[in-house]
């Protein structure tokens, strides 16, 4: 996942007063160095930590791209896929959302370019091949059209996210922070670092009940391009933006296509998707606030 997205927002630190313990499970998922920390009563967080590796298992097999059997791999490989479970619906759904409200900058089906780029090969066949409104889903059947492939590194993250949320409050969890690549709090506060790849730390933010994503263009270069792609050949705008939303899988999907948005676009974004607030960082290090 991290191939397509620099994530700069690094926990600095947390504050959790008047709570006696913390306990946190730490690994991979999605490509992503993942990590869950709770606060509560020992019983409770062991036994929701323990449910959180085995939820994160079906993100892999549903949305991996290096799994050759994942649901994801094999809808590319046969440019359909019957039946698709809940988590490939409900992405689905989700995907198609950030699409329209960031006026089809968020495109799923950038990923024949991608790869072309990143493999030194002719990009004409995978520029034909592009658009999200060419895809064709239902909840019985999920059509690409000829040359078509998905990639969802861009929300899988963050809807993992949000899913892991939705475990810990079942456990009974009330402060917690999530970090799968995005970050989400449950109570708080929490206080992020604010880094950019090209500038360094830039400061801190202050997350309380919201989630956080960023997306920086330069973390990563496909030959002379960022390695985020605008499907249009949108050229990034910013150096690095982060979102803070209620909800991490549109904050993950509108800071992708974020980068490609001037202020005015992002302002008309924030009232539109319910944003809590959009953070910049331009070219020569700027710091904005939208």
């Amino acid at each position: 996942m991290k191939r397509r997205r620099f994530i700069t927002l690094a926990a600095a630190f947390a504050c959790a007063p008047a709570l006696a313990r913390a306990d946190t499970w730490s690994g991979q998922a999605l490509g992503a160095e993942v990590s869950v920390t709770l606060h509560g009563p020992r019983e409770m967080t062991q036994r929701a930590l323990a449910d959180v590796p085995r939820l994160l298992v079906n993100f892999e097999e549903a949305f991996s791209l290096f799994r050759p059997t994942s649901h994801l791999s094999r809808l590319n490989m046969m440019g359909q896929l019957r039946d698709p479970n809940a988590l490939m619906r409900t992405l689905m759904a989700r995907a198609d959302e950030a699409h329209r409200l960031s006026g089809g900058l968020f495109d799923p089906t950038i990923q024949p370019l991608w790869d072309a780029l990143a493999r030194g090969r002719d990009t004409a066949p995978a520029r034909a091949s592009l658009g999200w409104h060419r895809v064709r889903y239902s909840d019985r059947m999920i059509e690409l059209q000829t040359g078509q492939a998905l990639t969802f590194n861009g929300i899988a993250q963050g809807f993992a996210t949000d899913v892991v949320r939705l475990l810990l409050r079942k456990h009974g969890v009330q402060t917690a922070l999530v970090n799968i690549g995005e970050q989400a709090a449950m109570g708080g506060p929490f206080t992020l670092g604010l880094e950019d790849p090209t500038h360094g730390h830039l400061g801190t933010r202050e997350l309380r009940d919201m989630a956080i994503a960023t997306s920086s263009p330069a973390a990563m270069r496909l030959g002379d391009r960022a390695h985020i792609l605008g499907p249009r050949g949108e050229t990034p705008l910013w150096s690095t933006v982060s979102i803070e939303a209620p909800s991490a899988t549109m904050a993950d999907a509108l800071s992708t296509a974020a980068v490609f948005m001037d202020r005015p676009a992002l302002e008309r974004l924030k009232v539109a998707a319910g944003l809590k607030r959009i953070t910049l960082v331009d070219p020569d290090g700027n710091l904005q606030t939208v």
